[in-house]
């Protein structure tokens, strides 16, 4: 699970910083390459920084569930910090895609998330019929991810793949709602630790495209 550290430590500059600072190994403050923003970073910055987001999302997600589910006094605070993570990585996507590519990522990842939401109040509610149309919402929204992304990125970021990746996500991270919901502890513990394998892969195909469509970025 990811570290808590404070929301204003990683957010719209977490890639931003991978991007526009001097690399991890430059030495001395003095130091014009220090000052150069052009100098490459290591690519494992920016996995790292990658990984975190995604994380956060994983992490802050379940905290969701668990507090929807129980009709806990904190679900509202989670869903403000949850929701606040999907502006976390379209503001990291703007120093590579243009401000209006990372309101667009934030504005669909938004929707993911209220999507999720439904689902989890229509499924409490017993309500099949709600349930049926709010998952069909919420896969469309993630062909909408995955077609967006790859438009971004052609080359390394197919729109198959990437669709394939979304799903996969989703039918996960269902299953842990799901199974929590009924009660199956066990399995929806095993559900989160799935999610989490998945969400790194996610993540690390995401940096791979960068870096690939950016090579001169990246030491």
């Amino acid at each position: 699970m990811s570290s808590s550290r404070p929301l204003h430590v990683l957010n719209a500059g977490a890639l931003a910083l991978a991007l526009v600072i001097t690399s991890c190994s430059s030495s001395g403050s003095g130091d014009k390459a220090a000052h150069d923003s052009t100098v490459p970073v290591h690519t494992a910055s920016l996995r790292d920084d990658m990984r975190k987001l995604w994380e956060d999302h994983i992490t802050w997600t379940r905290n969701y569930i668990i507090a929807a589910e129980a009709g806990s006094p904190d679900t509202d605070a989670t869903a403000t910090r949850l929701l606040q993570n999907q502006t976390d990585i379209g503001d990291a996507m703007k120093p590579l895609y243009g401000d209006a590519a990372g309101t667009q990522l934030t504005a669909l990842l938004r929707d993911h998330i209220l999507t999720a939401a439904d689902l989890i109040t229509a499924a409490k509610a017993n309500d099949a019929d709600k349930v049926a149309a709010t998952k069909d919402k919420w896969y469309a929204n993630a062909d909408a991810i995955a077609d967006f992304l790859a438009k971004a990125n052609p080359s390394n970021w197919p729109a198959p793949e990437m669709r394939q990746m979304m799903h996969d996500h989703l039918d996960i991270t269902l299953a842990e709602a799901v199974d929590h919901l009924k009660g199956d502890y066990a399995a929806d513990i095993a559900d989160y630790d799935k999610v989490h394998t998945q969400i790194l892969k996610m993540a690390d195909m995401l940096t791979d495209g960068i870096v690939a469509q950016f090579p001169e970025k990246f030491a």
